[in-house]
């Protein structure tokens, strides 16, 4: 699934062509992409708005419209956007301008929700904490969040009403670069090791944006780009090679149902 730095990378890619671009036609071609509601019904109020911003919160990329509107995209496990013609195209948007602009997921669990203006703010609250490279997210806040929670570390990280848009590839690096072990408590963690894995967090998600993100089989820039931060994994997917810090076999085990890759030694027990 596209985290943070994936959807980041989106984001950027996408804003400075549809910015002040019209959406002269849109074609939902995928009843699932915005059940409940009717795909024709979703595609008349987009088609003919201007794209004022294209933003991103958490793992959600907000396109706000000059009615005051916005679309709200999850990309889920496999969705992207793409401007050169692909397979397995959802949506289609077609701008003032003549550029086709293509929704690809193969999967069919992306979502696309329109939104009025007002309603954006408390929609994205009630499913986000603070942005984790954002003013808001600060070792007292996170330290609140992980006191009340006896869950695994790793399991409390993944939650996106405390860390948005954190998932499991970038949940694994930061750990690994705090010396936290995954499965500790939560409440277990000490101040400073809070601040230690706020810093952390950030230079993860900061990493995975520089490198555009990682790439294994569905994730592409709208340019057909490839992110290369899969070379620069410390822990993730690397189970039974040396930890870059201290040569110990990498271990792999499951938090929160999720599997998860950390050095028995950087990142001990207790």
């Amino acid at each position: 699934m596209p985290e943070l730095p994936e959807v980041e990378t989106i984001r950027a890619a996408l804003a400075p062509r549809l910015e002040g671009r019209r959406l002269a036609r849109v074609e939902i071609l995928d009843p699932r992409l915005t059940r409940p509601y009717d795909l024709f019904e979703v595609a008349e109020e987009l088609e003919g708005d201007r794209v004022v911003a294209v933003e991103r919160r958490g793992k959600y990329l907000l396109l706000r419209l000059e009615s005051g509107l916005g679309l709200l995209v999850h990309l889920r496990m496999t969705g992207g956007f793409h401007w050169r013609e692909t397979t397995h195209e959802r949506a289609l948007l077609e701008l003032d301008d003549g550029t086709r602009l293509a929704y690809r997921d193969v999967r069919r669990f992306g979502t696309w929700l329109v939104l009025e203006d007002a309603e954006l703010e408390p929609y994205l609250a009630a499913k986000n904490g603070p942005e984790p490279l954002g003013p808001r997210f600060t070792s007292r806040w996170l330290g609140e969040r992980l006191a009340r929670r006896r869950a695994p570390l790793k399991a409390v990280l993944l939650d996106q009403r405390v860390v948005a848009g954190l998932g499991n590839i970038y949940a694994d690096e930061a750990l690994w670069r705090a010396r936290l072990n995954p499965l500790r408590p939560a409440s277990s963690v000490e101040p400073d090791e809070t601040r230690r894995l706020v810093r952390a967090i950030r230079a993860a998600l900061a990493a995975g944006i520089e490198r555009q993100g990682s790439t294994f089989s569905d994730y592409r820039t709208p340019d057909g780009a490839s992110g290369s931060m899969q070379d620069e994994f410390r822990v993730y997917g690397r189970e039974g090679l040396p930890c870059p810090r201290c040569r110990t076999p990498i271990a792999k085990t499951r938090a929160g149902g999720r599997g998860t890759w950390y050095c028995p030694t950087c990142q001990p027990a207790t």
